[in-house]
């Protein structure tokens, strides 16, 4: 009986773990801190609204994984590895390393006048208006996103490093640059994108976004790079009859 506790016990703290983890992955920012506050009203009330959007979608994790923890409890004694499986196959795809696939939109994002028509180079699109981008679509109901092939993740870092906007260690200098986005309520997605005028800011920098019409088939590869958590470390499991 022991063995067989001290087993179960072994299970249950991989599993918290694994929650830990997760949790800590999923409700990291994409944008680096801010050091000096230079944000004006309409960015700040911007950002209460995903503070309190973030939130709300914080509690509904908290219930939805206490409701795992219930399951796995009532499945431990007839199944405790299956359980453990299958809570972990979750966990991994909604942290982004499993392929999705599933309706979405595609977006294309290209140089809207040619160099030698505008008679200067085209810069590079900016982190900031990439990251509106991307929280935008959010808001609208995206629930992944991928951009030049790459899947993008909650602790995915968008910024400037040396004059060129980088994706994690991904360059984005090339255009047009291709964003597939799925959606569980694809047309409220896609009329909703239509409706805005996030075109408009895209202009401004001389780029131009195109946005398909909803699509069947979109496939959103895993997140290939180590996902890296800190201030987190394994306790140690107690040593039977310790």
């Amino acid at each position: 009986m022991k063995s067989k506790d001290w087993k179960r016990g072994i299970s249950f703290t991989i599993l918290l773990m694994i929650f830990g983890m997760m949790l800590a992955v999923q409700f990291h920012t994409i944008q680096e801190p801010i050091v000096r506050d230079t944000r004006d009203m309409w960015q700040l009330r911007e950002d209460l609204k995903k503070q309190q959007q973030l939130q709300v979608e914080l509690s509904s994790e908290i219930r939805k994984y206490n409701e795992m923890l219930k399951t796995y409890e009532d499945e431990e004694d007839q199944n405790p590895e299956t359980a453990l499986k299958e809570t972990l196959n979750i966990l991994k795809e909604e942290a982004g390393l499993t392929e999705v696939k599933g309706s979405g939109i595609t977006i294309k994002i290209d140089k809207l006048f040619s160099e030698e028509l505008i008679g200067s180079q085209i810069q590079d699109i900016s982190p900031e208006l990439l990251k509106r981008l991307i929280n935008e679509l959010n808001s609208y109901g995206a629930t992944d996103i991928s951009i030049q092939g790459r899947r993008v993740i909650n602790s995915t870092v968008i910024r400037d490093i040396n004059g060129q906007t980088k994706m994690d260690n991904l360059s984005l200098h090339t255009f047009p640059i291709e964003i597939k986005v799925i959606s569980e309520n694809v047309e409220k997605l896609y009329n909703r994108m239509n409706a805005s005028t996030t075109d408009e800011d895209f202009a401004i920098d001389n780029l131009s976004l195109f946005i398909s019409n909803p699509e069947e088939n979109i496939t959103i590869p895993a997140y290939e790079d180590t996902i890296r958590v800190k201030n987190m470390k394994p306790i140690e499991a107690e040593k039977e009859g310790g």
